[in-house]
């Protein structure tokens, strides 16, 4: 069986200006990487189309119109005060979306047994009709809602190891019995939510806050309760919001986690989906800003992906 790499090349026409931390170069150390590697197990593939119904399933309508005539003919714009937006972020945002679907599909249709979409922008903070964090369209969601009515999917999980927690995909989720949303972040930290009390309508939310500093050996006892309560859920289908800015030298994050660590995490959760959902996992990029690092860290988690039978 193969893993699925999705990307394309729109996400070079994202530009947020020098010197923002979610930068082109973030995908193209990944992509450089993989190319250099040559895994003939990695089956690169393109988004798929997105249709504004498929998008209408997670953003508030008024929110896809407001974003879809916000993008500037020239120069800059933004949507918050983290996120930036350009000419050609209008194609980025969507294919990030469609990465996601494409994805989505190829597991679903057996074509590789798991996948990772390197994507940019991340997603995670976008709520249903706010744009923040350098986040426009909630890609991890639309993926959710997309499994739930294209296949009929009773339960889906998303577990997030970004240092960040999403707020965005807890927002969506907060009261759907079918989604089951897990984070384990740094707290107090950007962007405020994320504390133990916050745990969905139907007990399907449960947050990890962890402290500043926390390193390997704390991050992975913790894992222990991710997994438990991944398997207790019995989910059919298994998202990860795959940041990486969890890494000791991530300039924004102060978390000590090593490189090898997220092969560890993601081969953990691989083992947890053989017993659930016959190893369905896709992966989405969301953090991750120092190049060397999420160079690294991607290959980790990718290697555990290529791994997994």
């Amino acid at each position: 069986m193969k893993t699925g790499l999705i990307t394309s090349d729109t996400y070079q026409n994202h530009n947020t200006g020098s010197g923002h931390p979610e930068q082109v170069a973030r995908v193209d150390v990944i992509l450089e990487n993989f190319k250099k590697i040559n895994n003939k197990n990695l089956i690169w593939k393109k988004p798929s189309k997105v249709k504004n119904e498929i998008l209408k399933m997670t953003h508030n309508s008024d929110y896809i119109d407001f974003v879809q005539n916000s993008f500037p003919k020239n120069d800059f714009s933004s949507l918050d005060g983290d996120t930036i937006i350009s000419p050609g972020s209008k194609e980025a945002t969507i294919d990030a979306v469609g990465s996601v679907m494409a994805a989505i599909d190829g597991v679903q249709n057996k074509e590789f047994k798991n996948a990772f979409c390197a994507v940019r922008p991340p997603g995670h903070h976008a709520t249903r009709d706010k744009a923040m964090g350098f986040c426009v369209y909630n890609n991890i969601s639309v993926g959710v809602q997309y499994l739930l009515t294209t296949f009929n999917l009773k339960k889906v999980a998303i577990f997030d190891l970004d240092i960040h927690h999403g707020n965005g995909t807890q927002d969506i989720f907060y009261d759907n019995p079918n989604v089951f949303y897990i984070s384990t972040h740094q707290y107090p930290f950007y962007p405020g939510t994320g504390s133990e009390n916050e745990k969905g309508q139907y007990n399907n939310i449960l947050n990890i806050p962890l402290p500043s500093g926390t390193n390997s050996e704390e991050y992975l006892n913790a894992l222990e309760t991710v997994l438990k309560r991944l398997k207790d859920f019995d989910p059919d289908f298994i998202l990860l919001s795959a940041g990486f800015d969890a890494h000791k030298h991530d300039p924004i994050g102060q978390f000590n986690l090593e490189s090898n660590d997220f092969y560890t995490i993601t081969k953990r959760v691989l083992e947890i989906s053989r017993l659930c959902c016959e190893g369905k996992v896709v992966s989405i990029l969301e953090g991750g800003y120092d190049l060397n690092a999420l160079k690294e860290s991607t290959e980790m988690h990718v290697n555990a992906l290529l791994e997994f039978y």
